[in-house]
């Protein structure tokens, strides 16, 4: 006798079948998909620069100007800018290009051995400021607004406590600061990167760059796996047969594979200050961390910010983000907080009209005489 609520044998059989005649959808699906079938990043944007392997693209408009200080999004080293312009219903850049901002985004390029030299000052001093100089210049503004995601966030920072005159406005999301205010309390408040990082010893992040000459987008993909690793594992089965019979959530599941597949190298020397300044010895909040010989000071920090975190994030956990208000110069600092997590800010559904409607309004309300 079969026990009260088990599936008779019939029934399990049409639920064998009903799961191979997927598997077999999933095979026939894939085997006649090919890499530009999957489009990330296709928005329309015009190369203005091209220094060494870094990029400047200028979005271009899809409605007339409404803010008329020109935007730059600075993603970070150790993944793709792309990820803010995922597919076109799930797109930050399409969201505030339809605001009627000018919009800019800065592409790194793709790091190798060759780069193991280049320094955090090298981006922030060098290449963000020939971005700045490039929008300047083709604008005929005096100043511009910088949005940094992650690490770019810190990049556009420390820009700004370098050179305040030349930024109008700043934006971050997702953003570490503090990168130490998740320890010292429940273990389950730490983010896996934090404590992944200060695990390590100094020797141990100098003998990985000398090895390597760059931190390993691969290894990061595998320590960013580690923090749902139930999630890594199911995702190409459970979770690709869930979406397989549906074509739009199933190019939805293949864009963001394929932007999570692309994790570029960071640069070692950038990297080490990035694991050891930064992650290890957290001088950015403590005004200890210096580029180029000039200490970052945030009391420099003297326009508008806006801090954008997101509410269940695991990478960067709000209370590493949520340190600002009293350390910079300004009164004039906001945050918003964003439901998901990490990567929702850009792609959930939830976040799409509220983060780019929140930074339209806030830009408009400051783009006043120092941006004429």
């Amino acid at each position: 006798m079969i026990p009260t609520g088990m599936p008779s044998p019939p029934e399990l059989a049409q639920a064998a079948a009903r799961f191979n005649a997927k598997v077999q959808t999933a095979v026939t699906k894939l085997g006649a998909l090919s890499d530009e079938d999957v489009q990330i990043g296709a928005t329309p944007k015009d190369l203005i620069l091209q220094t060494d392997k870094v990029t400047l693209y200028r979005y271009r408009p899809l409605t007339e100007a409404r803010v008329r200080t020109p935007v730059l999004i600075a993603y970070g080293l150790i993944g793709r800018q792309t990820m803010a312009d995922l597919q076109e219903d799930r797109s930050l850049v399409r969201n505030l290009l339809m605001e009627g901002i000018d919009l800019w985004v800065v592409d790194w390029g793709s790091a190798t051995r060759a780069d193991r030299w280049l320094t955090i000052d090298d981006y922030v001093n060098g290449y963000l400021d020939d971005c700045v100089s490039t929008m300047i210049e083709t604008t005929g503004m005096p100043s511009v607004t910088l949005l940094g995601i992650c690490e770019g966030g810190v990049f556009s920072l420390a820009y700004a406590a370098l050179y305040p005159e030349r930024v109008q406005n700043l934006i971050l999301t997702i953003t570490p600061l503090d990168f130490h205010a998740d320890s010292g309390g429940d273990s389950d408040d730490q983010g896996l990167i934090n404590a992944w990082t200060r695990s390590l010893t100094p020797a141990d992040v100098d003998r990985m760059i000398e090895v390597w000459g760059c931190l390993p987008g691969e290894l990061m993909a595998t320590v960013f796996a580690m923090i749902t690793p139930t999630r890594s594992l199911t995702k190409y089965n459970l979770d690709l047969l869930q979406v397989v019979d549906n074509d739009a959530q199933l190019m939805n599941f293949l864009r963001m594979e394929k932007w999570l597949a692309d994790r570029p190298d960071h640069p070692g020397e950038a990297a080490k200050q990035w694991l050891k300044e930064l992650y290890q010895d957290n001088l950015l909040i403590r005004n200890e961390w210096s580029l180029g010989g000039r200490r970052i000071d945030l009391s420099r920090v003297t326009m508008p910010v806006l801090n954008i975190y997101a509410e269940g994030d695991t990478i960067i956990p709000p209370p590493t983000s949520r340190v600002l208000r009293g350390r910079v110069g300004t009164d004039d600092y906001s945050e918003l907080g964003s439901p998901g997590g990490h990567i929702g800010v850009f792609v959930s559904r939830k976040s799409q009209g509220l983060v780019a409607g929140h930074i339209s309004t806030w830009l408009r309300e400051r783009d006043t005489e120092k941006g004429k």
